[in-house]
C-alpha cells in the first residue's frame, strides 16, 4: 500500500484512502506518537507546535472510534470559532465517505439554526465552551453519550478563562472514557490542573520541554511606540510576491488603529478580532486564505484559528504578555518546514518581558536593525518620528552630548550659558558629566526637542557644539550629584 507509513496503525479502508487520495505518506512526530495509544482508548498529552499536524492526531483516533449514529459520541472543544470552524473542516476531509455528521457549535452565528442542525443528527461535536454549554442547557445537545473528550489548544483551554466552563462541561459527560490534550505549549499548572482530567495519560512531548523553530528567522528591534509604525512600513517593503504578513496586537482597539494609519500611508490590511460579526470573521480569513489580502492585523484570540501555510512574516507589534503566547505566534509561520520570519518591535519597558520570552523557551532573539528601503524606493512611507519617551529615563531626562572644545569649562558655567540660549528653568536642566572635550548634559523631555534645536544653531566659544542625542540609560544619573 502506498500510505505505507500509516499503513501501520491499521486504520478504516475509508481513512487510509483519504490519506493516501491527499498524498499523506509518512506521519508527523506528534501524529505518530499519539495516534496508536489514541486508537486504544488510552488519555493523551500531546504537545507539538503549530502547524506540526496536530488536528490529524486527535482528529484520526476519533473518527476510527466514532460510527455513524446519530448521537454525539466526541466533543472536541477549541478557545476561538476560527479554530472550530477548522478543526471540523479537517476532521470532515479526514472522514472521507465514513459519513460521521461532524457538527460546528460556536456563537456569533443564529442559534436557531445551529438548533435544526444539532436535531437532524451529531457524531461529533467541534466548538467553544460557551456555546456548548448554552445549547445544553437548552436541551438542544446532550453530552450524556460522548465517550471521547479533546482539548485543542489546551493551555488556553486550561487557564483561569476557561477552566470552569471545561468542567461544567465535563461533568455532563459522565460517560467519558477517554481525554485527549492536545497543545502547542504545557506550562507546569497547567499540567496540574488537567490532572483530573486524565488517567493514567500517555504523554508525548516532541521537541522537550523547549520550543523549536529551526525554520524561523527571530529578530527584534528596539524602538519607541511612536515609530511602531515606521519599522513596520521598512518591513512591509520587504513583502515579495506571494508573501503574507499576520502582525499581532494585544488589543482589538489597536487592530482597528492600526489599518487606519496603515491606510493613510497607502498600505491595504484589514483586521481580525473578536467584535466583528462571525460571518465577516469567516468572510475576512476566507479571503486572507485565498491571498486576497496580504496583511492581516489581529489579536491572540482571533489568531488561535488561523491555520494558514503561507504566512511568511510574523510582527509583534505589541509584544504578548504571556510568554506561551509568543509561541503561539510565531508558529503562524514556518509552517510545515517552510522558512519564515517573525519580527519583534520592542520598547524600552518591552526589554525584560522580551528576556523572559527568551529564557523561558530558550530562544535566540537577536537584535536587528530595521530593514533598509529596497532598491528603487528612496523615502520611507512613515515617516521617522523623534520619540522622546523612548530615551528619556524614569525622571522624565533626556541626555544629550555635545562638544565643548575646551576641558576647563566648569558645569556651572555650561549650565548658565544653556539657561540663557534656550531660556530654560533650572528645573529643566539635570545633570551635567564632563568628558574629554564635551558633555553629556540631561534636559527635561519637555524641553528636549527645543534645546536639541537650538544647541545645532549655536556655537560655544566658536566652535559647533555638534549635538547628539543619547540612547536611555540603564540607570538614571545620581540625583545627588548636581551641578557644582
Amino acid at each position: 500500500m502506498s500510505n505505507s507509513g500509516f499503513s501501520k496503525f491499521n486504520l478504516s479502508k475509508e481513512t487510509s484512502k483519504v490519506l493516501d487520495n491527499k498524498g499523506w505518506v509518512e506521519p508527523t512526530e506528534i501524529q505518530r506518537e499519539t495516534i496508536p495509544a489514541a486508537l486504544t482508548g488510552r488519555d493523551i498529552i500531546g504537545q507539538a507546535r503549530t502547524g506540526s499536524g496536530k488536528t490529524a492526531a486527535f482528529g484520526i483516533p476519533i473518527i476510527e472510534r466514532c460510527t455513524p449514529s446519530g448521537h454525539p459520541q466526541a466533543i472536541v472543544l477549541c478557545p476561538t470559532r476560527e479554530l472550530a470552524v477548522q478543526v471540523a473542516e479537517e476532521m470532515n476531509w479526514l472522514q472521507g465517505n465514513k459519513g460521521l455528521k461532524i457538527r460546528t457549535v460556536y456563537g456569533g452565528t443564529d442559534i436557531e439554526r445551529q438548533a435544526k442542525e444539532l436535531a437532524s443528527g451529531t457524531d461529533v461535536i467541534v466548538g467553544t465552551p460557551g456555546r456548548v454549554i448554552d445549547m445544553t442547557k437548552r436541551s438542544h445537545l446532550d453530552l450524556s453519550g460522548i465517550s471521547t473528550f479533546c482539548l485543542d489548544e489546551a493551555d488556553r483551554m486550561l487557564d483561569m478563562g476557561f477552566f470552569p466552563d471545561v468542567i461544567w462541561i465535563v461533568e455532563q459527560a459522565p460517560n467519558r472514557s477517554q481525554t485527549l490534550l492536545f497543545s502547542a505549549t504545557f506550562p507546569q499548572e497547567v499540567l496540574d490542573a488537567s490532572e483530573d482530567l486524565l488517567d493514567d495519560p500517555e504523554q508525548v512531548f516532541t521537541g522537550g520541554t523547549e520550543i523549536e523553530v529551526p525554520e524561523i528567522e527571530q529578530r527584534h528591534v528596539r524602538v519607541g511606540r511612536a515609530n511602531k509604525l515606521w519599522v513596520l512600513g521598512r518591513i512591509m517593503l520587504t513583502l515579495g510576491e506571494g508573501d503574507q504578513m499576520l502582525v499581532f496586537t494585544n488589543t482589538k482597539r489597536m487592530a482597528d488603529m492600526l489599518v487606519d494609519r496603515l491606510d493613510r500611508h497607502k498600505f491595504e490590511s484589514v483586521a481580525l478580532h473578536g467584535d466583528m460579526p462571525q460571518n465577516k470573521r469567516e468572510r475576512i480569513l476566507s479571503d486572507y486564505r485565498e491571498g486576497k489580502h496580504t496583511v492581516l492585523i489581529a489579536t491572540d484570540v482571533a489568531a488561535r484559528g488561523i491555520d494558514i501555510d503561507t504566512i511568511t512574516h510574523v510582527v509583534n507589534y505589541d509584544l504578548p504578555d504571556e510568554t506561551e503566547a509568543y509561541v503561539h505566534r510565531i508558529g503562524r509561520t514556518g509552517r510545515m518546514g517552510r522558512s519564515g520570519v517573525a519580527w519583534s518591535l520592542v520598547t524600552a519597558n518591552d526589554v525584560l518581558q522580551l528576556d523572559r520570552i527568551s529564557s523561558t523557551w530558550n530562544l535566540n532573539i537577536p537584535s536587528s536593525q530595521p530593514p533598509d528601503l529596497p532598491k528603487g524606493v528612496d523615502r520611507d512611507p512613515v515617516r521617522k518620528r523623534e520619540d522622546w519617551d523612548e530615551v528619556s529615563d524614569s525622571f522624565g531626562m533626556v541626555r544629550i552630548r555635545v562638544s565643548v572644545g575646551r576641558k576647563e569649562a566648569s558645569k556651572r558655567e555650561f549650565s548658565d550659558w544653556l539657561k540663557a540660549e534656550a531660556k530654560l528653568p533650572d528645573i529643566a536642566i539635570g545633570d551635567i558629566l564632563q568628558e574629554d572635550h564635551s558633555a553629556i548634559i540631561e534636559i527635561h523631555v519637555e524641553k528636549a526637542g527645543a534645546t536639541l534645536e537650538i544647541l545645532k544653531r549655536r556655537e560655544w566659544e566658536g566652535s559647533s557644539l555638534k549635538p547628539e542625542l543619547l540612547d536611555r540609560p540603564a540607570v538614571a544619573f545620581n540625583r545627588a550629584s548636581m551641578l557644582a
